[in-house]
Parts: structure tokens; sequence; C-alpha cells
């Protein structure tokens, strides 16, 4: 079997699923015209954001209801294709982790042309006629104290490193396929650092959170992870840095447009709106997230720290056979 089919099929397991119920109210809020009252989410948004902009926009909609299957990317991908199988795509909203996804599932026409109300607001990278990113993942190192720490990505190669990385698997988190996407395509990087990591003993785990643990539990002295999370723990006391390598830490956008399912009415359109919304971006900054739209807090993005990000455009058509390259290094 292709390893990367291999990889998906792998991840038909158990889920995470979490189900926000209607609201109990039964006075006149807004409804939506047609008479639905509830809609369906996916996402891999991490369940504290995810659950705080479904509860900011039932609030804002009384008596209405958001159904979420939350889970990985790989995952996520798995229960689409699990609904293409049986009849269709049973989400109204996807709310992705990255473009790449996104793209995926705009290719096989399971979108529909959707635009913010608050589009101008948005920087143009983050958007397409079909779907918008709404908040920003910052793919970084975690290093642990009292380990010389890598400046650039390259120094992940170091001798003095050896078994001592995790990687997040491209496979599972929508962040590493990312970097995998950016990483790859810049000169002196490539598949060829992919190669010279595997070579020096760096271990693939699951997801970036499995490889902030297994730093902050001393199983690795570095792990790539997301910034917002990083910080979060270190200012729990966790015994780690915080490090922004040349050149420079990996931006990536999450998406969310609307399915091409037949809707019976406009309220999957306003809970996107909702969410790349100034209400919801607040939000979202509370929660230690990076909205799309400036100026609303969030975590720190440490001065004279460099963001870099992927020609998505450029990957679109490449990526599935970047992730069968690292599968052949790495596993799924």
């Amino acid at each position: 079997m292709n390893p990367v089919r291999s990889a998906i099929a792998a991840l038909l397991v158990p889920v995470i699923v979490s189900v926000c119920a209607t609201a109990c109210s039964s006075g006149s809020g807004t409804k939506a015209s047609g008479g639905a009252k509830s809609i369906v989410l996916y996402t891999c948004a991490s369940a504290n954001v995810e659950q705080a902009v479904v509860k900011g926009f039932q609030a804002a909609h009384p008596g209405t209801s958001v159904q979420v299957f939350r889970a990985p990317t790989g995952q996520l991908n798995a229960r689409v294709a699990a609904d293409l199988r049986s009849g269709g795509i049973r989400a109204d909203v996807i709310w992705a982790c990255d473009p790449l996804t996104m793209h995926g599932y705009d290719k096989q026409r399971l979108l529909r042309a959707w635009t913010p109300a608050n589009a101008a607001d948005i920087p143009a990278a983050y958007r397409t006629p079909n779907y918008t990113g709404i908040d920003l993942l910052y793919v970084v190192l975690a290093v642990r104290k009292g380990v010389a720490a890598p400046q650039s990505w390259s120094g992940l190669t170091d001798r003095s490193l050896r078994n001592a990385v995790a990687l997040p698997s491209p496979s599972v988190a929508a962040s590493a396929l990312g970097a995998l996407g950016y990483l790859s395509s810049v000169p002196g990087y490539g598949m060829s650092f992919y190669r010279a990591l595997h070579a020096n003993g760096a271990q693939q785990v699951d997801t970036p959170a499995a490889a902030l643990t297994g730093v902050e539990t001393g199983a690795y002295r570095v792990g790539v992870t997301l910034a917002n999370a990083a910080y979060a723990d270190q200012r729990k006391g966790s015994p780690i840095s915080v490090v922004w390598p040349r050149p420079g830490g990996i931006a990536i956008y999450a998406p969310i447009g609307l399915t091409a399912r037949t809707h019976p009415a406009d309220l999957a359109a306003r809970f996107a709106d909702y969410a790349a919304g100034l209400d919801a971006q607040r939000l979202m900054a509370q929660q230690d997230t990076y909205p799309v739209l400036p100026g609303l807090g969030g975590p720190p993005l440490p001065g004279g720290s460099t963001v870099v990000s992927p020609d998505w455009p450029s990957l679109y058509d490449g990526y599935q056979g970047l992730l069968a390259q690292y599968v052949a290094l790495f596993g799924s």
C-alpha cells in the first residue's frame, strides 16, 4: 500500500468529539431563515479556543447550537473521507489548521464560495475565494533549560542533539505539515534537511503538544512545537526556553470555510462570519492564540524575532509528494 495512504488509514481510530448542547433559552432570540437552529463544525482547533468561539456564538445567537467534531488533522481527514464514502460531507463548517489541508478539501469540491463580512480587515495573504484564515500558528522550538539552544533550524542536526530532538508528525499535525512545506522549499534545507535529522536520530512524536511535553519531562532536549503553547507552559514554570530559529518562526494560518453541503439556512455563514469577526478574535487572543486581526493581544512575538511563511500556492500540487518522502524516512 502507498505509504501516505497507510498513514491516513492508520488514523482511523477513535477521535475526540465534543458536542455543544443546544442553548436552553426559549426566548425570541435570533433565528436563521428557514428555522434551522443547529450546525455541525469540523475542526482541529484546540479545545479551549474552539469552545470559547462556539460559546460566544451561541450567546450571540440564543436558541442555536453548534455540534463539534474536533480531532487532529490526520483524524479529521479520516472523518471527512468516511463521510464521503457514506453519502457526503456531514459538516456545515470546517475550521482547519493549515491551508494545505483546506486546499485539499477545496480541490475535492467540498467547499463553497464565502467571503467574511469583515474581509477588508483580514490580510489578503490569509484569504481565498472559498476560505479565510482566522488564527495563526507559529512553529518554533522548545529547548530544555541548561541545553545550548539551536539558533537556526539547521542546528537541529548538530551532533550534540543526537537522539534528542522531537519532531511532530506531518501525517497527524497540520502545523508540522506546514513546516515541512516551508523547510522543504528553502535553499539550504529541502528534504536533505529531513534526511539529516533522521540520520541524527531525531524522534517522531504525534503532535506539537507531545514534542513540548517530551522536552518538559526531559525525554528530549529540543522539540518542534507551537509558540503559543510553549509560552503558556513557560508562564506556568515549565523548564524551557522558546526559540525562534533562523530563518524564522514558521507562520501557518488556520482557515475556516463553508462546505458545499446543501444548507437549509444561513446559520453556517453566520458562524463563519462570527469566527472571523472582532468579538471571536478577541476571545481567541484571551485563549493564548494569535488572531489574524492585528492589535488584539495574544501571546508575545519577541522583539527581533523573524517570521517566515510558506508560499502556499506553490505547495498545493506537490505537498503529497513531500509527505510521501517524509513518511519514507520517519514512517507514518
